[in-house]
């Protein structure tokens, strides 16, 4: 009951924390040199230059539209657009979930005040929240006990993000580690690291982990080769694959999908092919993600 509660105390302050930070006021650049992304109250996104700051409004000066007046209080959010948000001509968001792939992380991380809720077919839940833009904690749960059921797994995943080459390499350290409530040896985790070469919409993932289920750690690890190309403003591809030890033989998890990625909200779907069962079938894979707290900046 104790790793229950503390499970809940940490998921209410992380939940807390998104709100707080949701709250603030938006600070206006003063920078005239870069462009920028700022999103209106009612869901315009309009992009330009910071020419003049009054004390209510100030004036952007768009490409398309000429220069435009808007009120400070209207304004939602404002962010910095990078040479690689502009593909072809259109402006690309920036992707809010490219720390990881379908399951599993790279080497990213999520900045300071950034964060998502992650559900998968219903049961898994997870919260991940940006410490610091080189630290993340998750938080997540299986609730079984809404289903009758004593058996309930929860977990956290620290990840230490360190970028090793500015948006080409970097190196991520964490782990997954779990409890099962209503079970006396109930534990097991994995302690990973993960290289990722290429920016966070284009690129592949080199994984290594080692896992464990109470005191025993695996003798062999588990290797992981994934990666992430985005199409288009809306849309990415996603493959995530797994090399396990199972004892008499190595098993595979192989699975392509895609990634809908909206202004609010990423949907996951996908086909997983476990080998090792003597038949190859696809078990699809369904999530979605939601971002909160702080935009990318």
């Amino acid at each position: 009951m104790k790793c229950k509660a503390l499970y809940f105390n940490v998921f209410f302050l992380l939940l807390l924390a998104a709100g707080r930070i949701g709250a603030q006021d938006v600070k206006i650049p003063t920078d005239t040199t870069q462009l920028f992304s700022i999103e209106t109250r009612d869901g315009n996104i309009f992009l330009g230059y910071i020419r003049q700051i009054e004390t209510d409004y100030l004036m952007l000066e768009t490409e398309k539209f000429g220069d435009l007046k808007i009120n400070k209080k209207e304004i939602q959010k404002i962010r910095t657009v990078g040479k690689n948000q502009i593909v072809e001509g259109e402006y690309w968001d920036d992707n809010p979930h490219s720390t990881r792939y379908f399951f599993g992380p790279n080497g990213y991380g999520l900045k300071k005040g950034e964060g998502y809720y992650q559900n998968t077919w219903i049961l898994f839940n997870q919260v991940s929240y940006g410490i610091s833009d080189n630290f993340s904690l998750g938080v997540g749960m299986i609730p079984l006990f809404l289903f009758a059921g004593t058996a309930t797994p929860i977990w956290i995943t620290p990840k230490l993000s360190i970028p090793l080459k500015k948006d080409a390499i970097n190196l991520g350290v964490g782990g997954l580690f779990a409890v099962v409530l209503g079970e006396e040896s109930g534990s097991f985790g994995l302690a990973y690291g993960q290289m990722t070469f290429g920016p966070r919409d284009r690129n592949v993932n080199l994984g290594l982990g080692y896992g464990y289920a109470g005191d025993s750690w695996a003798s062999t690890p588990t290797v992981s080769l994934s990666g992430i190309y985005r199409t288009g403003r809306k849309f990415a591809l996603i493959t995530e694959n797994y090399l396990l030890d199972a004892g008499d033989e190595n098993i595979a998890l192989l699975s392509f999908g895609g990634r809908f990625i909206g202004r609010w909200i990423a949907v996951d779907a996908a086909l997983v092919f476990p080998t090792g069962t003597g038949e190859l079938i696809g078990i699809p894979w369904l999530g979605l993600t939601v971002p909160f707290g702080k935009a990318r900046d």
